[in-house]
């Protein structure tokens, strides 16, 4: 039986930035009623591909074909005309305007010269309600989940007549709930004939929705393979280029500081309470454990670390960084107590793109001293070049702008700005999301080591495995309140998913 034709074929894909070849020489095939995984370590040149397909970026060598016909998108907006749309995991809709809107921005139905507001939300229902979705088209796009919104983004590219469709770590941000919903979305797609390109850090999610994998590694293609073909642990090996160290995966082994009322714990916080979102709050963390934050989407999780970390102001209760209570009017002053928050919202509250990577480091640093107090050069590059070398970022070049560096990189030099400032609570929220398997092992690991070492972690994460891994006790959370407080070391991951779960779920 003959192969079909494929939808898009990429042959000798090449683009080149200053610092070398951001992808070499890279094939791939996608066709219809297929969903495609590209997989790769953070810097493989999974993002350079899509702006390629997408038209945003322009091949230095290689072609592209769409039907056996070479094109070249000098645009977004001429790849989008040609059935090619791209949902990233930031979502680029308007979050100001109405679903209907946003489903049918740029083809609004008009009448006598003005927008026929009836029979675009009648359109946009039609749209919505073809791939199974139940959303208001009246309503806002703003007060919506990132899922929904993931959705409505999909809905727009399907009403279009895309017939490539690619999505850029579409799970990232979503529960359990949501992503059985995308799913299914994208197999209705998939029955229709759409081309789907999946991005993913997340392997079990890849097996379950993929068709076929092609694997980059370092910007060049180690190859392509049917997904009932290639197993797991020799998926990652081509991803790394070597053999993932198990030992990085077992969990942590060391002993469960003993908190009580008696002792000097470096954080307390008693009866705290956020609305919406936490309700009459208690916890202590010692110096020198991984504390776990885990529970579903709305948990309480964010807000939780919102307050001891001062992001959010406490409506009662009291929080204690060490023997004396502080109130917390702003993150300044929960620095001054020696905590402080790395964001989930990286791209917006972390590293910021346009400075470079010595500047980022040294950022809060700065901040502290004021801008009549600059830091002398010399000693802002000396401090810089000691933390690349201590968390092993990589590329090690302090002047190259941080927005050039892989995701797992840019996490490096946040989590380098915040241990410049000597804290002795570090809140991490999402660490590890949409950076590859083996940057997370190396987050893990750095985690681990930095408790080791005396300072004590507070770890959020919707992958329960990994919370498991690198703690030491895990408080779950449902529906903004702490439920229960156990030592990783008794649970699994089963058991900590029926804990999570709201009980109507476990019943």
């Amino acid at each position: 039986m003959s192969q079909p034709t494929p939808v898009v074929e990429v042959t000798g894909a090449t683009i080149r930035y200053d610092a070398g070849a951001a992808i070499q020489d890279v094939d791939v095939r996608l066709y219809a009623g297929e969903v495609h995984a590209i997989l790769g370590e953070n810097g493989a040149g999974k993002s350079t591909l899509i702006k390629a397909l997408s038209g945003a970026e322009q091949l230095d060598a290689g072609s592209i074909q769409l039907d056996g016909r070479e094109v070249r998108f000098a645009s977004p907006r001429e790849a989008q005309h040609a059935g090619i749309w791209t949902v990233y995991q930031e979502i680029e809709l308007l979050p100001n305007l109405t679903v209907a809107e946003n489903v049918m921005l740029g083809r609004e139905p008009r009448r006598a010269g003005f927008i026929d507001w009836a029979t675009m939300r009648g359109r946009a229902s039609e749209i919505l309600a073809a791939l199974g979705l139940d959303i208001d088209p009246a309503s806002l796009l703003g007060l919506h989940s990132v899922a929904i919104q993931q959705l409505v983004a999909i809905a727009r590219a399907a009403s279009s007549d895309a017939r490539v469709l690619i999505l850029d770590e579409p799970t990232s941000s979503l529960d359990v709930d949501e992503v059985v919903e995308l799913f299914r979305v994208l197999r209705e797609l998939r029955q229709r004939g759409v081309a789907i390109l999946f991005i993913s850090h997340f392997l079990d999610q890849v097996y379950e929705i993929a068709d076929r994998i092609t694997v980059l590694r370092d910007g060049r293609l180690v190859g392509e393979y049917l997904a009932t073909e290639v197993l797991r642990v020799d998926l990652v090996e081509r991803m790394l280029g070597r053999r993932l160290d198990e030992t990085a995966l077992l969990p942590r082994t060391a002993p469960v500081p003993v908190v009580d009322e008696d002792s000097n714990a470096i954080l307390r916080a008693h009866e705290v309470s956020i609305s919406p979102g936490i309700e009459r709050a208690s916890l202590a963390i010692a110096e020198g454990e991984v504390v776990g934050f885990a529970g579903l989407l709305g948990s309480g999780r964010t807000e939780l670390a919102h307050a001891i970390t001062g992001v959010d102001r406490i409506q009662s209760g009291v929080i204690a960084f060490g023997p004396s209570p502080q109130h917390l009017r702003q993150p300044r002053d929960a620095i001054k107590g020696g905590v402080v928050y790395s964001s989930e919202n990286r791209r917006t509250e972390g590293i910021v793109g346009g400075l470079t990577v010595m500047e980022n480091i040294t950022l809060a640093l700065q901040a502290q001293r004021g801008v009549w107090r600059r830091m002398p050069r010399a000693r802002e590059r000396e401090l810089a070049q000691s933390w690349v070398e201590a968390l092993d970022i990589r590329p090690t070049d302090i002047d190259r702008e941080a927005s050039t560096l892989s995701g797992g990189n840019q996490h490096k030099v946040l989590l380098a700005r915040l241990l410049a400032l000597a804290p002795r609570l570090l809140v991490l929220d999402e660490p590890t999301r949409g950076i590859d398997i083996g940057a997370k092992v190396e987050v893990q690991k750095l985690v681990t080591s930095l408790a080791d070492n005396g300072l004590a972690v507070v770890f959020i994460s919707a992958e329960l495995e990994e919370v498991l891994r690198v703690s030491n006790r895990i408080v779950i959370l449902r529906e903004g309140r702490i439920v229960d407080v156990r030592p990783a070391a008794e649970l699994t991951v089963e058991s900590l998913t029926a804990l999570v779960a709201r009980p109507e779920d476990v019943a």
